[in-house]
């Protein structure tokens, strides 16, 4: 998904490429998951749940240990590995630890149109959400070719890591719409102030 795929006051963002990511930028420009209904919007917009899941049952203790997960992975995605570092070595038995957990249950059920759509065999809980993003993680980080292709945009002020998946590998911006098109404006803006130089 994309930008814009939440209905304000929030945007979230599901344009990295793995959901782990995605989690990371929840906190770019400014805290995302600050509420229950935006994480409960960022749970189903990042494909953890099949559209239509409830997820009434979610509690007030949901949004801090997803920030908690959110601020184990930092220090394991962004930049390079630092094993035998006391914070480094936290975070990664931490992932370890959630990643543990089996993710929700899914199942093919027949939807209204006699199609078969996925569901999930039972209201999901907390840390089975959070074992499928841990599984994530551990996918990303174990796997070279994808961990290869992890980028930081070049967007000024811009913390997003994002997959690189893109045909030559060129990708610069976590959001060709956001950081990109922000880019482009001010690269315009330079030239049009070299013209009237």
């Amino acid at each position: 998904m994309a930008l814009g795929t939440a209905t304000a006051p929030y945007e979230l963002r599901f344009d990295t490429g793995r959901v782990c990511l995605d989690l990371l930028a929840t906190t770019h420009p400014a805290e995302r998951l600050d509420s229950l209904p935006v994480l409960r919007a960022w749970i189903t917009g990042s494909g953890l749940v099949p559209p239509g899941t409830a997820l009434a049952h979610a509690d007030a203790s949901w949004p801090p240990a997803f920030r908690e997960l959110r601020g184990r992975l930092a220090p394991l995605l962004r930049g390079r590995p630092a094993p035998g570092r006391p914070s480094y070595d936290l975070a990664l038995a931490r992932v370890n630890e959630l990643a543990r957990v089996a993710p929700p249950a899914p199942r093919a059920v027949v939807g209204e149109d006699g199609l078969l759509v996925r569901r999930l065999d039972g209201p999901p809980r907390r840390g089975a959400l959070l074992g499928a993003i841990a599984r994530d993680a551990v996918d990303l980080l174990t796997d070279p070719v994808a961990r290869a292709s992890l980028r930081q945009c070049e967007g000024d002020n811009c913390p997003i890591v994002y997959l690189d998946t893109s045909r030559g590998r060129r990708r610069r911006w976590c959001s060709s719409e956001v950081c990109g098109n922000r880019e482009r404006v001010a690269r315009h803006r330079r030239r049009a102030a070299l013209t009237r130089a």
